[in-house]
């Protein structure tokens, strides 16, 4: 087993864990959760022993061997397979053992070598590769492709699958969904549930915890606490403790206040002074329970579009690809207002092809997109985290967007929008090279929320996102006017945005009539029918006179044409239900539009009221100093900041009523459409 005893670990000067302890038994499939920078990644790092710890002991035990994913980028001419094969460190050490046999002609040491690779698995350890990289969706020609020929994302696939071929006592994975679109994500997890290792996980994808972990970590103020159950049932526990602590200090305030009073009045008096002094002494033995702090949740609203055209777009037999090599063809679809579309298919179908050509990052290569009048599309992709200028500092790229894409604004003015979005302080004057990726993601979504887009087209938005800034996400998603294009491999936030989907599969854009359970058990279908048709072809090919190479390429790309959504799913299609729900929404959003209007005008005049105070206040203050304050000036500033009071009372009653209003029309909406 594992053991943190009175464990402190510390970064710089920063304490992330402090006397912590707690026990992981064998074979128990952990989740590690808590903000962004609460010292996950620390722990992470004395658990496989790179870390040193500041007090107390870890205690892994000593012959087990452990997993991880490198986090650095691969580089290597290797063959995909042979890269990954790589990861078997039994099967690498009996191999360089057989070398060393047989270069010195050892026929003892040959045979120990020989056992040690039969026990290793070496007659299958080239499938079992070739099985991993296939589930993290390469494809079979892909396989023997030297590591450097692909892309950043492909490559840290590869060095994920190169970790799962450890056989791992311990399984260390630290965001191991970052970088799988939603097929492989599903195969992951059901090889994950599989594994026998003990594994603890870092993910901010709330449904992958709760389909592989069964224990949960939650660090937080340098503490850590362990919980009996997945994400949701932590959430429910920890909901559940916190109100107990409150419930302990409050009783413990009101007696300390019973005691404190006791004391006050009866210290002076002789008859009482040994109670007062028992008071005392019991005051100051009392353990102070702490006051249940949490962070401060972060919350942030889409700005009303300030028109919404319908259709938004209309894709009329567009063609979609780069130079000559076509991706996607013939799409005939339109996005309405109000619409919003989850975008289903396995990395390389094209989701992210046909993206660029509707935001237009790419041209088409034939058919017609015609942009409803008026369209402004919001835009966020990993690609558009990387066009951030490291030496630029938050504020710059606020102020240089507002003067590029408008409205053009003050400095204080984009200093306090930066604050909803957690930079404050001197935060704003911080470069950007120096911040995090969930900073970085943050920043993005100011510049798209200042833009007020009437189309949001968000291409894997949550990839650095903790799961409380996903949660605020999701929130200001279903509170947004406009209509959504959502690409993402988080179930949690397709499921909570979306009405429906779209799939990109086999070259073509076509509604997808079910929901995400419907997708996943199509994937698994699909999958199986792709298994099967190889093994065929396989065996059709081992019998065949002629050898190998006869029929590869059809092996390596089999068609999917047949294993359509609409053949494999035997679900009730879900259509109407969708429209309806679209519907009640743009219903609710007519009846709370004047309402939200006349909140915005509210707000601007109590920030109108309150600038006039303080310059009033500031004259009066400057005249009085100077002695040119007159009475009667004195009594017409009073009976100004007297009606500047009444009308503020009247307005903040009518803001209350507004936000009580709205809440209540927002509570009848029905789940289906949340």
């Amino acid at each position: 087993m594992i053991t943190l005893r009175d464990l402190t670990l510390r970064r710089g000067v920063k304490v992330v864990l402090h006397h912590a302890s707690v026990t992981l038994n064998p074979g128990e499939k952990v989740g590690l959760v808590g903000r962004n920078g609460a010292g996950k990644s620390s722990l992470f790092s004395a658990l496989a022993g790179r870390l040193d710890a500041d007090a107390g002991e870890v205690e892994v035990p000593r012959h087990w061997r452990v997993g991880e994913v490198a986090q650095h980028m691969p580089e290597s001419e290797l063959g995909a397979t042979d890269f990954v094969l790589e990861g078997d460190e039994p099967l690498m050490a009996a191999r360089a053992a057989l070398a060393t046999a047989e270069a010195s002609h050892d026929g003892h040491a040959m045979a120990e070598a020989h056992a040690a690779l039969a026990q290793a698995g070496s007659f299958d350890a080239r499938s079992r590769a070739q099985t991993l990289l296939m589930g993290l969706g390469f494809t079979a020609d892909q396989v023997d492709v030297a590591v450097n020929r692909f892309s950043g994302g492909w490559r840290m696939r590869l060095q994920l699958a190169r970790a799962l071929m450890c056989p791992a006592d311990l399984l260390l994975l630290d965001e191991p969904t970052n970088h799988l679109d939603l097929d492989a994500l599903v195969w992951l997890e059901g090889w994950l549930q599989r594994h026998s290792a003990t594994m603890v996980v870092i993910s901010h994808d709330r449904e992958f915890l709760d389909a592989v972990t069964k224990v949960t970590l939650h660090l937080e103020d340098a503490k850590l606490t362990r919980y009996g159950g997945n994400y949701t049932a932590f959430e429910s526990m920890r909901a559940e403790r916190m109100l107990q602590q409150q419930a302990a200090f409050d009783r413990q305030q009101d007696r300390m206040a019973q005691l404190q009073r006791f004391i006050d009045r009866f210290k002076a008096k002789a008859s009482k002074a040994k109670q007062a002094q028992s008071r005392i002494k019991a005051l100051a033995r009392m353990e102070k329970l702490a006051p249940v702090l949490t962070a401060s949740d972060f919350s942030f609203d889409f700005r009303d579009p300030a028109s919404v055209p319908n259709p938004m777009v209309s894709l009329r037999d567009l063609h979609c690809g780069y130079g000559e090599r076509l991706v996607v063809k013939g799409v005939q679809r339109s996005v309405l207002a109000g619409q919003r579309i989850g975008i289903l298919g396995a990395n390389g179908q094209g989701k992210s092809t046909l993206i660029k050509t509707l935001v237009g990052q790419i041209e088409p290569l034939g058919g017609a997109k015609v942009e409803g009048k008026g369209l402004t599309i919001g835009y966020f992709a990993q690609q558009e985290m990387d066009l951030l200028h490291d030496d630029d500092t938050p504020l710059q790229v606020m102020v240089r967007w507002a003067r590029e894409r408008g409205p053009d604004a003050r400095e204080q003015e984009l200093r306090d929008f930066l604050g909803q979005f957690r930079f404050t302080g001197d935060q704003v004057l911080q470069s950007v090279g120096t911040l995090s990726g969930g900073e970085r993601a943050r920043l993005v979504l100011a510049m798209i929320v200042w833009q007020r887009p009437n189309l949001l087209v968000l291409d894997e938005p949550t990839n650095h996102l903790d799961l409380q800034t996903r949660e605020a996400l999701s929130m200001a998603l279903n509170g947004f006017e406009g209509s959504v294009l959502l690409v993402s491999h988080d179930r949690a936030l397709l499921r909570e945005v979306c009405d429906e989907f779209w799939l990109v599969a086999a070259g073509q854009l076509q509604p997808f009539d079910g929901d995400l359970d419907d997708y996943q058990r199509w994937l698994i279908d699909t999958q199986r029918a792709l298994a099967a048709q190889r093994l065929q072809t396989s065996r059709a090919h081992a019998k065949r006179p002629d050898g190998p190479g006869a029929e590869r390429s059809g092996t390596a790309s089999a068609p999917i044409d047949s294993l359509s959504p609409s053949a494999s799913l035997t679900t009730v299609h879900r259509r109407e239900d969708r429209k309806a729900a679209a519907a009640a929404r743009q219903e609710r959003a007519q009846r709370t539009r004047p309402m939200k209007q006349e909140l915005q005008r509210i707000e601007q005049r109590l920030t109108d009221i309150g600038n006039q105070r303080a310059a009033l206040e500031s004259r009066l203050l400057q005249d009085s100093a100077d002695g040119r304050l007159s009475s009667r000036d004195r009594a017409e500033a009073g009976r100004t900041l007297h009606d500047l009071d009444e009308e503020t009372t009247d307005l903040e009653m009518r803001w209350l009523e507004l936000g009580e209003a709205l809440q209540a029309i927002e509570a009848q909406a029905p789940s289906t459409d949340a």
